[in-house]
């Protein structure tokens, strides 16, 4: 037994669940890691592992699942924590992911899509807690991650474009991108919404993995949404969400449509450079197969009239994922060190 085990084994002692039965839920990109415990009475909760050694802090996913309790939101309830040590046995609210429902049930995109928007448009409605801000200076340092990883990967020379792109990105954010005024979930996608139909309202959308939670532009969230790096969502219904989110918060469309392209391209830079990292530092490959949608996305944002200062240098800077690419980042797996 290791001795993170023999910490979780001390934890879960002084707990009601000493005696139930764990089975692993999920893993993700991060260190954390989430068991179901099971009691023979049928009752569940998580039990979520976040060692503090492996900068991993439980503190600000308590603070966030207050809050959006408190707003009448369907976060986890917490039942028992140990801070110190990175453990938390939380409400278990089910795996009615809205990735798993919508394959076996294609009618129900539209509504968990309306419910996910009106989600936000309620978070949107409420002071945000102190959090830190995700402002125009942070998003313009995190978009080089595409030119050193993914660029650098495909082995394509990138020093001298990012140098004539990131002056010119970060005006476009300082020019579009309003100061930050609500709070940001920053991972609200299929996989972290849950449908709970035996609630109300906007309590049935169950909210998961929110701890790296930020104040921002209120577009941001819905571009995680709609600009999927794990499914498709179609054009169609992406348009029609925009549309209500922009009609019931009184936001000019215009700029409200400038600000979610330029954010768009600013996470779509982002995650191409996270998952070619993923693979080529971390040794996990399986993430440079959803690069491609990622990228679709990203030239969809830099249509738009307000990325057109660098809508060329991204062009030519940052190959198409092609098949052949894709290959030079999956056998690249596991051997770069921080370029």
């Amino acid at each position: 037994m290791t001795p993170r085990e023999n910490l979780l084994t001390q934890f879960l002692e002084q707990t009601d669940w000493r005696d139930a039965k764990r089975v692993l839920v999920a893993g993700d990109a991060s260190n954390r890691r989430y068991d179901r415990l099971s009691l023979g009475d049928r009752k569940t909760a998580i039990l979520m592992d976040a060692p503090p050694d492996k900068n991993e802090d439980v503190r600000p996913f308590c603070k966030i699942a207050n809050h959006l309790r408190d707003i009448g939101l369907s976060a986890p309830e917490i039942f028992t924590k140990d801070t110190a040590k990175g453990f938390l046995i939380i409400e278990d609210l089910g795996d009615d992911l809205f990735a798993r429902i919508i394959p076996d049930a294609p009618d129900q995109e539209r509504p968990l899509y309306e419910a996910a928007t009106d989600v936000l448009l309620h978070i949107h409605s409420h002071d945000a807690p102190d959090l830190e801000p995700f402002d125009a200076p942070v998003m313009a340092d995190m978009v080089d991650l595409a030119f050193s990883w993914y660029a650098h990967g495909a082995d394509v020379l990138w020093d001298e474009a990012f140098e004539t792109f990131a002056p010119a990105f970060r005006k476009i954010l300082n020019d579009t991108i309003a100061p930050p005024s609500v709070l940001m979930h920053r991972d609200y996608h299929a996989e972290n919404l849950l449908w709970l139909p035996d609630r109300t309202g906007v309590a049935q959308v169950g909210l998961l993995d929110f701890q790296d939670a930020k104040l921002a532009h209120p577009a941001y969230d819905l571009v995680s949404l709609l600009q999927d790096a794990r499914r498709d969502v179609p054009p169609a219904l992406e348009a029609a969400m925009i549309a209500r989110y922009v009609a019931a918060s009184g936001q000019n469309a215009q700029d409200f449509n400038a600000a979610y392209h330029v954010l768009g391209a600013q996470r779509n830079l982002r995650i191409v450079g996270v998952f070619a990292r993923l693979s080529m530092h971390f040794g996990k490959p399986h993430y440079v197969h959803m690069i491609p949608r990622v990228y679709a996305q990203l030239m969809r944002d830099i249509a738009h009239p307000a990325l057109a200062p660098v809508a060329g240098t991204i062009r030519e800077s940052l190959p198409q994922p092609t098949p052949i690419v894709l290959q030079k980042l999956k056998d690249k797996c596991a051997t770069f060190p921080t370029p």
